[in-house]
């Protein structure tokens, strides 16, 4: 399949089913203020709560380039998680105690979120049902087995319970489907409700609001924008995947693009396979399919194999590619035949901003009190609180338990530069997708491309979104 159903389009559905609010005042003149957060999406806003909770005299400006929601936060799969999906990974690059110690501290993301809407009345679909990695080839197998040791390795195996076929199909049947792991920690949201809901937030705290308000230059103690100017001594940079080519952290990531297609309402059919739960599911790809259920009973599908940006551009390439759009739609049809007659109504993309580990980092300019954050490598809903906490801590100058996390105190790897990171870059990710096509097709993918893939470890680099 290299065409999808439906060609992929913004807005995205979860912004047509939250509903479209009015847009704040643009920045007109110039505006003084003690923090000035740049992007209103998760980690932008989730900052300026953290900060205003902490210190509620603070004057703070919050300038959007759109609407609040209008990027990435308002378009991705709205998995909520922290990291005990992924300690197989962070045990190699941590070590155990600060794998563990990050763990630990992600833990407190769903209940924070859940504390939040229940004290604003807010309804954001919030669903705790846990995250299910499953098996659908035999060369996934292993990833699943990774997950149950490394848990048990650190004396958790709570938190990552093995599932033979036979248990998986009480979750969610498929003939595809070998084995899995669940994930007790995790949810999903719908994540355009709940960026409307943190928007609200935070225009009720007295956070000074401008949307449709661009960051032109960002200088130390200076943001400026087409109409206006904000002068504040702390400076916070939360635009994610837009700031991949901004010259402090280019070299530390890069952006993929992700597609997702959105079926009509099948209850009928989530039934008949027996997935009512909730759970958020994804397969054990590197390029990998991630999918879950709505509350009015749709399913979403979607696929972290989409093009790779060059210096820092994001074009139509991230929300118009039908080939993407038509993997999603393709692992919809294989992964679960049982909604081969569900018509699918939607699709659309956007970028993700990946960091050469997989992991998040946040810090401060070198010599300027500008700070930032990015590198969520499409796992940034639940993480973006985490970030909001660290932003807060960089900003008032604290050495806490937030600052103290491997996001803010790892040292980074780095990337090739450019032209090399993009040519490597698209080099492996399509000798990934030959592998993959390979093993879905029960067949050995070929030499250079087994090489391809094998690249980035070489290298002890990730490439992919697992």
């Amino acid at each position: 399949m290299t065409t999808p159903s439906v060609a992929p389009r913004l807005p995205p559905w979860w912004l047509d089913e939250a509903g479209r609010q009015t847009a704040a005042p643009k920045l007109e003149g110039d505006v003084t203020a003690d923090v000035c957060i740049v992007g209103g999406g998760f980690t932008g806003l989730w900052t300026a709560l953290a900060l205003r909770e902490r210190a509620p005299s603070l004057q703070i400006a919050l300038v959007e380039s759109e609407t609040c929601g209008a990027g990435p936060s308002g378009r991705n799969g709205g998995f909520l998680h922290g990291y005990w999906a992924g300690l197989a990974d962070l045990l190699p690059l941590l070590g155990r105690e600060r794998a563990v110690q990050l763990a630990r501290a992600a833990e407190q993301i769903v209940p924070a979120v859940r504390s939040f809407c229940e004290s604003r009345g807010e309804d954001v679909w919030l669903r705790e049902s846990g995250v299910l990695m499953v098996s659908a080839s035999p060369s996934q197998d292993d990833a699943v087995e990774r997950a149950v040791a490394a848990a048990a390795e650190v004396d958790a195996g709570e938190q990552a319970v093995p599932l033979d076929a036979n248990r998986v199909a009480e979750r969610i049947r498929s003939p595809v489907f070998r084995r899995g792991v669940y994930f007790r920690e995790g949810a999903t949201v719908q994540p355009a409700r709940l960026v409307q809901a943190l928007r609200r937030a935070v225009m009720d705290a007295g956070v000074e609001l401008y949307e449709q308000t661009p960051a032109l230059r960002i200088n130390a103690g200076h943001v400026a924008t087409p109409r206006g100017n904000v002068r504040a001594p702390e400076i916070v940079v939360a635009i994610n995947a837009a700031a991949t080519g901004w010259r402090p952290v280019a070299r530390h990531v890069t952006n993929f693009g992700s597609y997702v297609v959105l079926t009509e309402p099948v209850p009928e059919l989530l039934e008949e396979i027996g997935w009512t739960g909730g759970e958020a599911v994804l397969d054990a790809r590197m390029f990998l399919h991630y999918f879950r259920t709505t509350a009015d009973g749709r399913v979403l599908m979607g696929s972290g194999s989409g093009p790779i940006g060059f210096r820092g551009r994001v074009d139509e390439r991230f929300t118009s590619d039908n080939p993407t759009a038509a993997r999603a739609e393709h692992g919809l049809r294989r992964l679960l035949p049982a909604l081969a007659e569900a018509r699918v109504e939607r699709a659309w993309g956007g970028p993700i901003d990946v960091s050469a580990d997989h992991l998040p980092f946040f810090g401060t300019v070198k010599g300027k009190r500008i700070h930032y954050g990015m590198g969520y490598s499409g796992h940034g809903v639940g993480p973006t609180w985490l970030g909001g906490q660290i932003l807060a801590s960089l900003v008032q100058r604290r050495d806490d338990e937030w600052t103290a996390l491997p996001l803010a105190s790892r040292k980074v790897a780095s990337l090739p530069p450019e032209p090399f990171k993009h040519l490597g870059g698209a080099l492996v990710r399509s000798s990934i997708l030959a592998c993959e096509r390979a093993d879905e097709e029960n067949r050995r993918a070929s030499l250079p491309a087994r090489l391809g893939a094998a690249l980035p470890r070489l290298f002890r680099m990730e490439i992919g979104t697992r």
